[in-house]
């Protein structure tokens, strides 16, 4: 199950789960705003990063978001 992280790895914005994101397949988690400035290529594993699928409301009750922060030292 996708963790849905709370904020973007490179500028530390806040993400709601319904955010505009993306992610790669390790789950590294950007804004729209970012991905656009890394060409939508994950500075971690160079990967292709993709729109973040969204939870349901009726499931975020019992499927909560993380809220977890990862940030990555020095930005991106």
């Amino acid at each position: 199950m996708l963790e849905l992280r709370p904020n973007c790895e490179c500028c530390d914005a806040d993400l709601a789960p319904e955010a505009a994101a993306t992610i790669c397949s390790f789950e590294c988690t950007y804004c729209a705003s970012c991905a656009a400035t890394m060409r939508n290529l994950c500075p971690t594993c160079g990967g292709n990063l993709v729109v973040r699928p969204t939870r349901p409301a009726s499931k975020l009750a019992k499927y909560p978001p993380s809220t977890k922060r990862v940030l990555k030292p020095g930005g991106c």
